[in-house]
């Protein structure tokens, strides 16, 4: 039985966190809200097969029922796992609607009522066929045109996806770029096996900032989540790490919070989208902790977060291995563990 549990600071009354449980055919990784003014309750979740043959499905909650509808239509393979997906950034119904997909290559595909097509791959490499594995994206909210992908090739590479061409290629890092994210118009951040957090400027694209440098040597970063709503806060965390550490970008090198009560290692991070006080962390220790990023616990003079308890968090049966707070909805919050995608009511 998945188990959740609220702890609110303000409050010792126990509150039930509703819990919404999707069963699909295969192990799930990838998952993404759409924004769409109709379509907000609506995911894509991606499979997590040790095959070339993946598949990536879309999924609509019903919020009257509680239910969730799917169409088997709307199911379409895909080559190897997607290591991250997400739909077109925008809430206007008028633009495309398109949901983008990262592994062996950038994809971008076309959802139709009763399809979806491939509309776009997207090879860096123009001197083969072959490309560089694509770790993570970012797809920029406040110019849908770009695109940020990371690579194993130690690049982050900027895509105009209206033209179909690369806006910008950085070697970014000294080994595998593992995350991206975007802070602003022309800024974003990376991590890599270097063990690093760095912060780019396209105006500026011979220089780069690191903010962070994991104190343990030779251990990798791999997540990243630049918060949208709030871009003075950065979150990242490290392998085989039951911690997240929370940046302030003004006063870089040293963490304004260590929030350590995971049990295991945790495997994703996601920000509150609306309000964005708030993050989302899941692990191994099968817990989602919700945390709540109060900045006056940051200037405390031994406020390092490393005691910080998490508002509320919820109990699974198995290991979670993703997590994304809906981009309109504060209140829901998506996790995928083994074979289920499920939605938090929060």
């Amino acid at each position: 039985m998945d188990v959740p549990h609220r702890s609110m600071q303000s409050s010792s009354e126990n509150k039930r966190v509703g819990v919404y449980t999707y069963m699909a055919q295969w192990p799930v990784y990838a998952l993404a809200w759409s924004v769409r003014h109709e379509k907000t309750r609506r995911l894509a979740i991606g499979s997590f097969l040790e095959d070339y043959s993946n598949k990536v499905e879309l999924v609509q909650f019903n919020l009257d029922t509680c239910d969730f509808s799917t169409d088997n239509r709307l199911i379409f393979d895909h080559p190897y796992a997607p290591t991250n997906l997400m739909f077109f950034p925008s809430e206007d119904d008028s633009n495309p609607d398109i949901v983008a997909t990262s592994g062996d290559f950038l994809r971008l595909w076309q959802i139709y009522d009763d399809r979806i097509e491939l509309k776009s791959l997207f090879n860096g490499n123009k001197s083969s066929e072959f490309n560089s594995a694509i770790t993570s994206f970012d797809w920029a909210d406040f110019d849908v045109r770009r695109v940020a992908t990371s690579s194993v090739d130690t690049t982050c590479t900027i895509w105009d996806i209206e033209k179909e061409t690369v806006d910008s290629q950085l070697v970014a890092h000294d080994k595998e770029v593992y995350d991206i994210s975007w802070g602003g118009f022309n800024v974003f951040a990376s991590v890599s096996g270097d063990g690093s957090v760095r912060v780019f400027d396209l105006r500026d694209k011979e220089r780069s900032t690191i903010i962070y440098e994991n104190p343990i040597q030779d251990c990798p970063l791999l997540r990243l989540e630049w918060n949208k709503f709030d871009p003075r806060f950065v979150a990242t965390v490290g392998m085989d790490s039951n911690k997240v550490v929370v940046l302030d970008i003004r006063f870089p090198t040293t963490p304004l919070m260590v929030l350590c009560k995971h049990k295991a290692s945790v495997n994703a991070i996601s920000w509150a989208s609306v309000a964005g006080r708030q993050i989302c962390s899941v692990g191994d220790d099968s817990r989602a902790l919700i945390w709540e990023v109060v900045e006056s616990v940051f200037r405390s003079e031994n406020g390092d977060g490393g005691d910080m308890e998490p508002v509320m968090w919820y109990g699974s049966m198995a290991e979670i291995n993703n997590v994304h707070w809906s981009p309109v909805h504060l209140d829901w919050i998506a996790v995928a563990s083994l074979n289920k995608l499920q939605l938090l009511k929060v």
